[in-house]
């Protein structure tokens, strides 16, 4: 059996699926002037809660006046 078996089956699916969300969420959090980086890598663990986490949070301002 080869040892690289598994990344051909369903779950590599999962794992791109996953990827492309963490990266999409850090747009999305750089859009509302917070870190892309940390979102990044806060999406990696949290996945789709991430995401809504950051849909409800409000933009944050950059002036104060």
């Amino acid at each position: 059996m080869d040892q690289f078996s598994f990344l051909s089956s369903a779950p590599a699916g999962f794992f791109v699926g996953w990827g492309t969300l963490s990266l999409i969420n850090a747009g999305l959090a750089q859009g509302k002037n917070r870190s892309g980086l940390l979102w990044w890598v806060l999406s990696l663990f949290l996945g789709p809660l991430a995401t809504l986490i950051l849909v409800v949070m409000p933009k944050v301002r950059t002036k104060l006046f």
